[in-house]
């Protein structure tokens, strides 16, 4: 029995963690939290209070049976989970579930996975902290009343198994105002103006006019002027500036750098810094504070020193400036700024190589330039050119890093310039008067929505990668690259003396990686914010977020601001579902030419859609049914014209005949298809069904088809064909995935074999534990880690159990508990000494008895 059990919330942490503590320490993890809200419920008792009713869910049973049996045997109970609202909370789930006393229990926080910092933690413990706590329980309880009030409303009032969720829903508002400000963005012309100079010993010189011209007219009116003209060097202005490095990573700093410098998702960049932390890497990932320990600052000058010299180090200390900022904590850095790599998976490796180069850059000199401002005479016009440059005198931090920007369309005309003398003739070399067009506000992507969010005080650092990856999972927004279209402009140039005009085309409107609000999405907000205009409302949502602070101060009650909260929340919800009409997004868009009727686009019950005619009243039984058509993934409610809805009522097409039988082609369930002879193939993604001819749908036809038979092996027959996740070989009841290099027409017996027999000896290495008295449960090595698998289904073990010690009772355990033996496939009867019982062919429900097992 071990005097201690040391209790973190990630079997990861508690590796790194044990590797510190002595043998009178065991451990242990309790995989995130161990309670949660009752589900399929509200999970809230109102009238006492708000009293949120908590259950230990069925994946987190034999766990808990665990901890209370070592919490048991311990002396002392140590609860060293994370050190913010959502880690205390999980701390006091574990002191009330394992039914721990205050006597033998010790909470400690760390914010970096050192020897030292947990032995200093170990020496500084102190109680739960129940203000931490209760935050965390306004947060879930309020986020729950809202979601499970608004819901059914959304389900009734626009279409079934939709939500919605108090923070999501302003991301979403954020993303649809975005987006109709693009939508009714006119975009204006003007003609920018540049040139390029020779000084007397040949070095060039680009500068532009500070104005630009509104029309073509002018534009050469002025580049006319510039004909014949001497340009001469009027003012030559030298000022010395200096850039400061970027303060330390917050949260959100580093969610928007990942993205910007190396691509990376919010939520990515969260699983990735998690990892970093779990393993000792970097300090606590969680954080809206720019502070730096003092033992940090001193790593950085020592380490600044050493690398670059005494002359680049500059002791800072940064302020935070984020709404709700905790200043207790500190920066995300790493534990140990001496170690400039990790070893490790190479995405982890480039973000701690971010996060190094951040910490070491905020501790670091300014970088010290010289701007050069040099303004050129037209001896025909009063314009001047204007031309910048910079040199870098001192690079200070920039010798390390410098911070990107979200700003794409950002032009720039400085660079270093040549060494000139006031009054200097220069020889222009080219003018030219070049049409650009005014831009709209930029679509947001992850990282400028997490800086968004974070200006308007709207979330913490643990709520802005799952809010963005929910508004994602429920379809209301979605994260693409999108095509740009063709655009002229004008350009108008002097060279030689001679002025030539021609139209150019450049591409515009291309986006990547930027979040589009969904038909469903948009219909959703402008219920939301005709309804509800309080939760929409983003001051109010801020105002909430600060009121979660003064509940982790102890300012204020939890309850009490619930329930401030939720009685004019609950009595609107009441009335909006009695007076609010249903909301589809429908819009006219004209008359169909052919029948005389009514063309109308909305959201339906299984999403956008077209319809011709009026739906029929209920009273008017014989009123002519209306028509529909699904719109296609690139089309939108409020972008879609009369011509193309129209256009998606001529599928399905009939094309002609082949082999004497109609073909035709249409989009169903899984994409657009050929129908021929009652068979149904696939249209490959280059074809359009609404333009395909028939002799391209022959040709289609007359490919290989699949599946197609390759031979016999070891008695049975080998297939090759293709399936949802791509082309197979089947062989008795296996399914062996082909390599990308295969091409499943051409795929031999031989290679079909080699394919089988690598995935037989692949599927042997994983077999971590077998039961010879059931050979259908076994412990494998998963895609994901270790689990168990009952044939074709796989179950998570639960974490901190070591699978190769599973017995076969605790992997049925396991199985039953997530309801795998009650999907009727019993597993075959555990041989036993004790005599069995024959079962009848009909499988009865786990826990369950026969009439013959009760005899």
């Amino acid at each position: 029995m071990s005097k201690n059990l040391f209790i973190v919330e990630s079997p990861a942490k508690a590796k790194t963690i044990g590797g510190f503590l002595g043998k009178d320490f065991v451990v242990k993890s309790s995989i995130g939290h161990i309670r949660d809200l009752v589900e399929k419920e509200m999970g809230v008792d109102i009238e006492n209070d708000f009293a949120p009713k908590y259950v230990i869910p069925s994946d987190k049973k034999i766990v808990v049976a665990e901890l209370k049996k070592l919490a048991k045997e311990a002396e002392i109970v140590w609860l060293a989970t994370d050190e913010d609202r959502e880690g205390e909370a999980i701390s006091w789930h574990l002191s009330e579930a394992l039914g721990l006393s205050n006597k033998k229990t010790r909470r400690i926080v760390y914010h970096e996975i050192t020897k030292p910092a947990i032995q200093k933690a170990l020496a500084n413990p102190r109680d739960i902290d129940k203000n931490l706590v209760d935050a965390q329980q306004a947060r879930r309880v309020l986020d729950r009343l809202v979601g499970y009030e608004l819901s059914p409303i959304l389900w009734k009032k626009i279409k079934p198994a939709l939500s919605a969720g108090r923070v999501q829903s302003v991301a979403v508002r954020l993303i649809v105002e975005r987006e109709r400000e693009i939508v009714g963005f006119r975009s204006t012309s003007a003609y920018k103006v540049s040139a390029i100079f020779e000084t007397k010993d040949k070095s060039i010189v680009r500068a532009e006019l500070p104005k630009r011209f509104s029309t073509r007219e002018e534009a050469k009116a002025f580049v006319e002027k510039c004909k014949g003209a001497e340009f001469s060097i009027t003012n030559l202005e030298t000022k010395p500036s200096k850039k400061s490095p970027s303060a330390p990573f917050t949260t959100s700093t580093l969610q928007q750098e990942a993205s910007r410098k190396l691509g990376y998702s919010v939520t990515q960049t969260m699983v990735l810094a998690q990892r970093l932390y779990e393993s000792g890497k970097i300090t606590y990932m969680r954080t809206d504070s720019v502070n730096l320990s003092e033992t940090a600052i001193n790593q950085a000058k020592e380490e600044i020193s050493k690398l670059y010299g005494n002359n680049f180090f500059s002791f800072r200390q940064y302020k935070t400036k984020s709404k709700g900022a905790q200043e207790a904590h500190e920066a995300i850095r790493p534990t140990y700024l001496n170690e400039q790599n990790i070893d490790g998976e190479a995405r982890e490796m480039r973000l701690y190589d971010l996060i190094w180069k951040r910490t070491i850059a905020s501790q670091m000199a300014d970088a010290e330039l010289e701007k050069t401002t040099v303004t050129i005479k037209i001896s025909t016009a009063s314009e001047t050119f204007i031309a910048q440059g910079e040199v870098l005198k001192f690079e200070g931090f920039l010798k390390v890093y410098l911070e990107g920007k979200d700003d794409e369309d950002e032009e720039t005309n400085e660079g270093i310039l040549p060494a000139m003398q006031l009054n200097e003739k220069l020889m222009m070399q080219e003018t030219s008067a070049v049409e650009r067009f005014t831009h709209h506000p930029p679509r947001y992507t992850e990282a400028s929505l997490v800086k968004k969010l974070e200006e308007l005080g709207i979330g913490r650092p643990s709520t802005y990668a799952p809010t963005i990856s929910t508004v994602q999972k429920r379809g209301y927004i979605i994260k693409e690259d999108r095509e740009g279209t063709p655009r002229n402009y004008f350009v108008i140039v002097l060279k030689e003396n001679t002025i030539s005009e021609e139209t150019k085309t450049e591409n515009t409107g291309a986006e990547k990686a930027k979040l589009f609000p969904t038909d469903i999405g948009m219909v959703v907000n402008d219920f939301l914010v005709d309804n509800f205009k309080d939760i929409l409302d983003y001051n109010f949502t801020a105002k909430v977020e600060e009121e979660f602070d003064e509940v982790a101060e102890g300012k204020l009650s939890w309850t009490k601001m619930i329930g401030e909260f939720y009685k004019p929340f609950h009595k609107t919800v009441k009335v909006t579902q009695e007076t609010a009409e249903r909301a589809s997004g429908e819009k006219l868009l004209g008359v169909d030419p052919a029948s005389r009727r009514n063309v109308f686009v909305r959201i339906g019950r299984f999403g956008p859609m077209v319809q011709i005619g009026e739906t029929p009243k209920a009273d008017d039984p014989d009123q002519e049914k209306p028509r529909f058509a699904s719109l296609r993934k690139d089309q939108r409610l409020d972008s879609i014209t009369l011509e193309q809805a129209l256009e998606l009522f001529k599928l399905p097409r009939t094309l002609g005949l082949y082999e004497d039988t109609e073909v035709t082609v249409a989009i169903g369930r899984y994409g657009p298809y050929i129908k021929h002879n009652n068979l149904f193939y696939s249209l490959p993604k280059e074809d359009d069904p609404y333009n395909i001819s028939l002799d391209r749908v022959i040709e289609i036809l007359k490919l290989p088809k699949l599946p197609r038979s390759v031979g016999d092996y070891e008695g049975e027959a080998i297939s090759v064909a293709k399936g949802r996740f791509g082309p197979y070989v089947k062989h008795k009841d296996g399914f062996y995935s082909l390599a990308k290099t295969d091409e499943p027409f051409s795929v031999t017996l031989e290679r079909a074999i080699e394919l089988i027999e690598a995935k037989r000896k692949k599927d042997k290495e994983k077999q971590i534990k077998i039961f010879a008295e059931n050979p259908d449960i076994k412990v494998i090595e998963g895609r994901y880690g270790p689990c168990i698998q009952l044939g074709r289904k796989f179950y998570k073990i639960p974490k901190g159990k070591e699978p190769g010690s599973l017995t076969l009772a605790e992997c049925l355990a396991v199985i039953e508990a997530a309801g795998g033996l009650e999907d009727g496939k019993k597993t075959k009867p555990v041989k036993e000494k004790a005599k069995t019982v024959k079962q009848k062919s009909k499988p009865t429900k786990a826990g369950k008895k026969t009439k013959k097992q009760k005899s």
